[in-house]
């Protein structure tokens, strides 16, 4: 078991685009980092040894968001190798786009299952074993703001993660743990990028003054600056690293 004094990590979706930029960043802050995964154990493989070669630690555990059960289980294994939780960061979470009138319920039931209850039993057992001093994020997005058409029921999912990550910051009262929602705006990850055309990227890139989309590595310093000692005064909020997108 790794001394008392070690701050620990968890990042749920590790293995994915923003994901893993949160973990290497994350890691290079100082945490030993916990990489969750739900089904590629290839890339969580290879973010663990991304932060590994340059000197952190960390270690990849898989397991299904919205099973109360596994979430248990990733909490334990987490605290029987470093001895605690001070930092859950909540990246994992699903998209799939329709017009509101042929979006099939089939569709909107696995968003719902991953970005609401997944984002529940994190945030629930978070709750519970988060140390004093932490801090908890979860994922929104900006489309909950920019109502993009074909956004409707994704957009849905996050609105309910922002209401329960803004209710839970005030459940926790006199725990001295920070809860705040990221709500990034167009970013270049494969999630965003997936069945988009060129001439729709360009368009969505030059929603932001800044003209050009996000990086994963824009919305890891987001979440390094709310896990920090710098963002210890920002308490239930939605932090929106978009560029000026929205």
């Amino acid at each position: 078991m790794a001394r008392p004094t070690t701050r620990t990590a968890i990042v749920t979706g590790g293995s994915g685009g923003i994901g893993r930029a949160v973990a290497e960043r994350l890691a290079a802050d100082g945490y030993a980092v916990v990489v969750h995964y739900s089904g590629n154990e290839r890339r969580a493989a290879e973010t663990v040894e991304a932060i590994t070669g340059e000197g952190g630690t960390a270690v990849a555990t898989r397991a299904d968001v919205a099973d109360e059960n596994q979430v248990v289980a990733l909490f334990d294994s987490t605290e029987r190798r470093f001895g605690g939780v001070d930092a859950v960061v909540h990246t994992a979470g699903i998209m799939e786009l329709a017009p509101l009138a042929e979006t099939e319920f089939d569709m909107l039931d696995r968003m719902l299952r991953t970005n609401v209850r997944g984002t529940l039993a994190v945030a629930r057992e978070a709750a519970r074993r988060v140390r004093g001093g932490g801090a908890i994020v979860t994922f929104s997005s900006t489309v909950v703001r920019l109502a993009l058409p074909t956004y409707a029921g994704y957009a849905a999912t996050k609105g309910a993660v922002e209401a329960m990550t803004l209710i839970l910051a005030r459940e926790l009262r006199g725990r001295d743990i920070t809860v705040n929602a990221v709500a990034p705006g167009p970013t270049a990850t494969p999630l965003f990028l997936d069945g988009k055309d060129e001439a729709t990227v360009s368009r969505l890139a030059a929603q932001s003054p800044l003209e050009r989309l996000g990086t994963p590595v824009d919305i890891a310093g987001a979440v390094s600056f709310l896990t920090g000692p710098d963002g210890r005064w920002i308490n239930g909020q939605v932090l929106a690293p978009n560029g000026g997108a929205a």
